[in-house]
């Protein structure tokens, strides 16, 4: 028997168009200045042959990019303002044709180069990761704003950091104007997806440090990290886990678990897992302390009844309450990656992918909810 409690929700669309594919709203992520909201996304197109996401291979991808100034009611969506190498889609090469792809993105016009500094603490400020892989050979950088997101300045490369690969997605946390932690993902020794890490710049982002590793390597993968930052200067990171069995013969499991650090990202203790299962594939959190205290965590389910959903904690992450679900009659797995914001009035706006039925397209929405 599922226990879950249902909260009063609002259901918007931010892009839903014939014959497309649009997905993956945590591989980009997603900033908030009171009731202007910026998040990203990717767009293809639609083949129900595509496998576990219903993608055409054979066409290309593009990043996408939408605002909203009213706290997520309307949106405008764009292409993102931003130079990618060889003018390809940012973080979807695993979901094209070789050619399709950026693959090695030092080969291309417009390919990464040296930031040269930025002010981590201007109001209008935001960070953008993007990568060309998940495995061993992947090469990840970012993109930097100061205007909220309407351009944004680079690529600047991200060093490899001595590992197989790096696929970076977008969580960041500013320490000081210059000083900043990003949490990335590693390709294993193996070549394999992944193992979550911990990255400091102190110097504006023109160079970077590993610090740690969050947890020991798995046998299966932890990768998408994402972040909160306690008053007491505890910082917590949620992160999608996979144990090494096989989908298709039922034995993968797939969960989020949380871990602590007091240092400031130099060591890391396990707390728990507030989600223990998320369904074939698995999904990614997202994380936050809402405005009245409690941790929000959310995160899609992705088998029937495929939904999304969220929990809170009252103990800075110590127990996690019932399930709520924000949104469910999804028409199968092909659903989340979510990236939520509080608005000043305290509700929640929580952006994903979903589907209606399998062979429908996939578009990106947003629930606006009140914890």
């Amino acid at each position: 028997m599922i226990k879950f409690r249902r909260y009063v929700t609002e259901q918007v669309k931010i892009y839903h168009e014939f014959g497309r594919y649009a997905g993956w709203p945590a591989n980009y992520g997603i900033w908030s200045w009171e009731n202007e909201i910026v998040v990203g996304f990717t767009v293809g197109h639609h083949d129900s042959g595509g496998g576990f996401h219903a993608r055409d291979r054979s066409r290309p991808f593009v990043g996408m990019q939408a605002r909203s100034l009213d706290g997520g009611q309307t949106w405008e969506v764009v292409d993102t303002p931003c130079r990618a190498p060889g003018g390809k889609g940012l973080s979807a090469d695993e979901h094209m044709q070789t050619e399709l792809g950026i693959g090695n993105p030092e080969r291309q016009d417009d390919a990464p180069v040296p930031c040269p500094g930025v002010d981590f603490m201007h109001p209008n400020f935001a960070l953008m990761c993007a990568r060309s892989g998940l495995r061993a050979g992947a090469v990840s950088w970012f993109y930097t704003s100061q205007n909220r997101c309407q351009t944004w300045d680079g690529p600047y490369a991200l060093p490899s950091f001595g590992q197989t690969g790096i696929a970076a997605r977008t969580d960041y946390l500013a320490l000081g104007p210059a000083d900043c932690l990003l949490f990335l993902t590693a390709a294993k020794p193996n070549g394999q997806e992944g193992h979550v890490f911990c990255a400091r710049t102190r110097d504006g982002a023109r160079s970077f440090d590993f610090v740690s590793w969050i947890g020991d390597e798995p046998a299966g993968f932890t990768i998408m990290p994402a972040h909160v930052l306690l008053p007491n200067g505890r910082i917590l990171v949620a992160m999608r886990c996979r144990d090494r069995g096989e989908r298709d013969k039922g034995t993968e499991k797939n969960w989020i678990d949380l871990y602590a650090s007091d240092d400031e990202g130099a060591t890391w203790t396990y707390l728990n897992r507030p989600v223990e299962e998320t369904g074939q594939g698995g999904n990614p959190p997202t994380l936050m302390r809402l405005s009245d205290g409690p941790l929000c965590l959310t995160y899609g389910f992705r088998n029937a009844p495929f939904r999304m959903c969220a929990r809170l904690s009252d103990d800075d992450g110590e127990t996690w309450g019932e399930e709520i679900v924000l949104r469910d009659r999804g028409g199968n797995h092909d659903i989340g990656y979510p990236r939520s914001i509080q608005r000043p009035d305290g509700k929640v706006v929580t952006v994903y992918y979903f589907n209606d039925v399998p062979d429908g397209e996939r578009y990106v929405e947003a629930t606006i909810w009140q914890p």
